[in-house]
């Protein structure tokens, strides 16, 4: 087979540049480890419109799709993919709805929304840091759906769900719980606010904590809970890439930081596309979707594997951190 051609459309620049300058980071890493390929990103500035134009580019000009960051791009590519009778990796869309959209056409890597909550809710669970819990979410479908997922899971745990929606307005007296769940901005934002009330909660957690960038934003933010794709501390070699440890130590030569998930997530859906088009010994379509129906196997990002009836991601698992002397610290462990 000649040197497999890949391409991804990726915010560069626009509101979610600051993570798809990790991912597109991530992709060149993975670049210049597989030695076979050839990756082309073009930036989608973080606009649908824009992003329906170059997709269709980089779907004329390459032999494998990857997404673009964020749920709200990844539903368009989804669509896009779709209706070019293409197939596109999916890396940085983690929307239920997303994941399941075009059985065929999308393969998704990333834990799905509704289950990012479960592992904080177990940590509440097996610590009993509270007996209730407030659920906020940001204005997107994203938040939406993990505030349904979290309040099943609190409830399945025998957590209190108090509210969900928005904070309560001066807090509560006896400890409570909040998760927060939005664009990074939005739990910024509700963070600060959370922190402001009359009685604040005394166990926090956000989706935006998951990420280092949040200390830099955040004052202080020991103690609270960050979720996330994947967080560093992996032991177990992978079936497929690089290890943990070659991986971080590669991405930071060439960008002078440390990853975050966006970044891993993006490395491993190239890793799991490149291994199922050499397992199908084609690019087409229906052979890829065949080869990653049946895979069961791990990458430096976890555990993979696909519902083979819609292509939702059903084997990974998200991380909890817990952010300590102005770093965060896995609480969880994926595998």
């Amino acid at each position: 087979m000649s040197r497999l051609r890949v391409g991804a459309c990726l915010s560069l620049t626009g509101r979610y540049a600051r993570f798809g300058r990790q991912a597109a980071a991530a992709l060149r890493v993975w670049e210049a480890f597989d030695g076979g390929v050839d990756v082309r990103i073009d930036d989608d500035r973080g606009d649908r419109e824009r992003l329906r134009t170059t997709f269709r580019d980089i779907a004329a000009g390459c032999d494998v799709l990857l997404g673009p960051y964020s749920t709200d791009l990844m539903r368009a590519a989804g669509d896009l993919a779709a209706d070019l009778d293409r197939l596109v990796w999916n890396h940085g869309g983690s929307g239920d709805d997303v994941q399941t959209a075009h059985p065929g056409h999308v393969v998704s890597v990333p834990t799905p929304a509704s289950r990012y909550g479960d592992p904080f809710v177990r940590h509440l669970a097996d610590t009993d840091a509270c007996a209730r819990l407030w659920i906020v979410h940001g204005k997107g479908r994203f938040g939406r759906q993990v505030a349904r997922g979290a309040e099943a899971a609190a409830r399945t745990a025998r957590i209190g769900v108090a509210g969900v929606g928005r904070l309560p307005e001066q807090g509560e007296p006896a400890p409570w719980g909040l998760l927060c769940a939005g664009s990074f901005d939005e739990d910024v934002q509700t963070v600060r606010a959370a922190r402001r009330l009359h009685d604040p909660p005394t166990t926090l957690c956000a989706v935006a904590a998951g990420v280092r960038e949040f200390g830099d934003v955040i004052d202080d933010p020991r103690g609270i809970y960050g979720v996330g794709q994947w967080f560093p501390g992996r032991t177990r070699t992978p079936d497929l890439g690089l290890g943990e440890r070659a991986f971080i130590e590669a991405y930071r030569k060439r960008t002078g930081a440390a990853p975050d998930y966006p970044a891993a997530q993006a490395f491993a859906a190239a890793v799991i596309a490149a291994h199922c088009v050499h397992a199908a010994g084609t690019t087409r379509r229906r052979a890829l979707w065949a080869a990653a129906s049946h895979l069961r196997a791990t990458t430096m990002f976890g555990d993979f594997a696909i519902a083979p009836a819609t292509g939702a991601q059903i084997a990974h698992k998200a991380a909890v951190v817990r952010w300590t002397s102005g770093w965060p610290q896995a609480v969880t462990r994926q595998w």
